[in-house]
């Protein structure tokens, strides 16, 4: 595995992040209702992320904090792992980007990772109408009490991310470190959640020739990206085939379709196949890699299920790509 660091956080991250919103923590969040065979399923699949040198755990308000906090109080090991999570995500009724509502989600995460803080704490969405500085403001209030140790945004656009920077820099304050948006060799043609802009923005992605300006300026910022949907959820696991790709559709499910099938993907599909024949290695391995030797600071969001599954992810941190290759993957 390989690691890096993010600004003005002293833990090694590991290139590969565990995305917690699979099945079989899923089944087992809830303690009093779980049992006892899927509270230890989910347990020994944690242990083999550990094992595997992935030390890095994506949460969110609603997913991953309950069995994270219940196995880290088993194994003791809170301090190896650095913990990502979430807050302020809107709900049916109201946007959630409030000071309130930051305030009261992080308790609520604290206690359910049965920690006292948080390494790595997101805004799950943005509202572009709530001023940047209410936002950084309360986001170093919690970082001067300890409760957080680096912070950012999940799908917020770049520029307000800069916007946010800017007033952090020019008032001595802890800027933005960390985004996590969708990001990966696959094109995001459609967000995969948000049926309409009720609620302002939903996903943001800075895949695809239109956004070559934000990732610029990742790269130029250093700020950090996380790049969830890395494998445009299964387009690219190896279960698809270019030359079939109408199977797509039975393996895939409805946010992925949505999402990531096109024809443009396809090919990119193709082109992962065979670049990864020539260098004798899979294509869920190729297309992280893909992503591993971009030039921004990134790390990649995976949501394996499987103990093979985290094995053969860990494979894609160790492969190198020419700039020719990065660039024929991506339709250049």
């Amino acid at each position: 595995m390989k690691y890096s660091k993010i600004k003005n956080f002293d833990k090694p991250i590991s290139k590969l992040v565990f995305g917690t919103a699979t099945p079989k923590l899923f089944a087992a969040a809830d303690e009093e209702t779980c049992g006892k065979a899927a509270e230890d399923a989910a347990f020994e699949l944690l242990d083999s992320v550990i094992k595997n040198g992935i030390n890095t755990f994506d949460c969110a308000a609603h997913y991953g904090e309950e069995i994270m906090g219940r196995w880290m109080d088993s194994r003791k090991n809170r301090e190896t792992c650095v913990i990502i999570t979430k807050c302020a995500h809107p709900n049916k009724w109201r946007q959630r980007v409030t000071e309130y509502d930051i305030l009261s989600d992080i308790h609520d995460s604290l206690k359910k990772l049965k920690t006292d803080y948080i390494d790595i704490y997101m805004l799950h969405r943005d509202n572009p109408e709530v001023p940047v500085e209410l936002i950084v403001d309360v986001m170093n209030r919690l970082y001067e009490e300890g409760k957080i140790k680096a912070f950012g945004g999940s799908n917020w656009t770049h520029e307000r991310i800069r916007e946010a920077n800017e007033y952090a820099e020019k008032h001595g304050l802890v800027p933005f470190t960390v985004s996590s948006p969708n990001f990966g060799l696959a094109e995001q043609i459609a967000d995969p959640w948000t049926a309409d802009a009720k609620w302002g923005p939903g996903c943001v992605t800075i895949s695809g020739p239109e956004n070559k300006v934000a990732r610029e300026w990742y790269e130029q910022s250093g700020v950090a990206v996380f790049a969830y949907s890395s494998l445009a959820r299964g387009l690219f696991s190896g279960a698809v085939k270019s030359d079939n790709p109408e199977k797509a559709k039975e393996i895939m499910d409805e946010p992925g379709i949505k999402g990531y099938y096109c024809e443009k993907n396809i090919e990119r599909l193709r082109r992962c196949e065979e670049v990864s024949a020539k260098k004798g290695v899979i294509v869920p391995q190729l297309a992280l890699a893909w992503i591993l030797n971009q030039k921004m600071n990134v790390f990649a969001l995976t949501a394996p299920v499987t103990e093979e599954q985290i094995k053969v992810n860990s494979v894609a941190a160790e492969i190198k790509l020419t700039d020719e290759e990065i660039k024929y993957l991506n339709l250049e």
